[in-house]
């Protein structure tokens, strides 16, 4: 059988990082599963409902939080192999063809790091761009940006407005600046390892000596 693998939110300040690993016979992945980036919000949240809900897919996810990013003892990279390693343990069977989307620059590196963090005995390739090229790995995509858009969306409940979780994003900078402003420290969600965190707080600490 074959088994792919991606991840979603690398880069955001806010939120996890989610891997997600989808197995499946080739003519079960639906016609349309691109890369999730190149699909509309709409339309990859009706292929991942309907992974989850086909008896011929298996579906997993695995969910890096802020606080295991912010661990001095890891790095991104790591935490990139364990999740997908994660979410491909929990689907994979014994003699599975997986492919994993490559986030190391050296991708025959990166996937002999998840073959080695997958107990089952499994054959990992990883490439990359691997979710333009592998309709398995795109699925994972698409499940994977599913799962961590809805855990954006429920940042947004709690919070208010707190944009996509890009520091490039406008309103998640003016969302972390408000919080610090109020509360004096940064919300549990943010990834207080990330430079735009350290850039608000040290934003907050100029504008108290100020009004000193």
């Amino acid at each position: 059988m074959q088994v792919g693998a991606d991840e979603a939110g690398k880069g955001p300040v806010l939120g996890p990082m989610v891997a997600a690993a989808v197995r499946a016979p080739a003519d079960a992945i639906p016609s349309g599963v691109d890369d999730s980036k190149r699909l509309a919000p709409a339309r990859r949240r009706e292929l991942a409902e309907r992974l989850r809900e086909s008896d011929a897919t298996t579906v997993a996810v695995a969910v890096i939080t802020p606080a295991r990013i912010d661990a001095p003892e890891t790095d991104m990279n790591g935490l990139t192999v364990a999740a997908q390693a994660e979410a491909i343990a929990d689907v994979a069977a014994a003699g599975d063809a997986v492919v994993v989307d490559a986030g190391d620059v050296n991708a025959d590196r990166f996937g002999r790091r998840v073959d080695d963090g997958v107990a089952t005995d499994v054959t990992v390739t990883a490439e990359h761009r691997a979710d333009e090229n592998h309709p398995h790995v795109a699925a994972a995509s698409v499940v994977a940006k599913v799962e961590r858009d809805a855990r954006i969306e429920a940042l947004t409940e709690r919070y208010g407005d707190v944009g996509s979780g890009y520091p490039s994003d406008e309103r998640t900078r003016d969302f972390l600046a408000r919080y610090v402003r109020d509360n004096g420290e940064l919300p549990a969600c943010a990834r207080a390892s990330w430079s735009t965190c350290a850039d608000v707080l040290d934003a907050a600490a100029q504008s108290s000596l100020a009004d000193f």
